[in-house]
Formats: structure tokens, C-alpha cells, sequence
């Protein structure tokens, strides 16, 4: 991930939740959001956590499907 800028990738995942639609590319997008999560400021913890959360429950959702 080198040469990633944190915002530009959240604000990426952000924008295209709604088109991620199989499991491998939800578990792609919450290996990247998990890894910056570690190294972005304490401020944008709590809605990188929430967008988390949120694919995280999509991921669910589509097993049970």
C-alpha cells in the first residue's frame, strides 16, 4: 500500500459501498479499511469504524443469502 493516502482510499471504499457486492470484494475493502485504521488520526476512527461495521454486515448478510 505504499504511496496510499489514507483519506483518498476511505473516501474511495466510502463511495462504492453500495457496489460492493461479493464477498471478495467486501473482504478486500475491509482488509484496507482495518490496516489504515491502525495509522489514521483518533478523529476519523469512529466513522472509518462505523464503515467498517457496516461492511461487515453486508458480508454477513450475503452469507446467509
Amino acid at each position: 500500500m505504499s504511496g496510499v493516502t489514507p483519506y483518498k482510499t476511505i473516501e474511495e471504499i466510502a463511495g462504492r459501498v453500495n457496489d460492493l457486492n461479493t464477498p471478495e470484494s467486501i473482504n478486500e475493502a475491509l482488509d484496507e479499511l482495518e490496516y489504515l485504521f491502525e495509522v489514521i488520526p483518533p478523529e476519523l476512527q469512529d466513522p472509518v469504524e462505523d464503515l467498517i461495521t457496516r461492511l461487515r454486515n453486508k458480508y454477513k448478510q450475503l452469507l446467509v443469502e
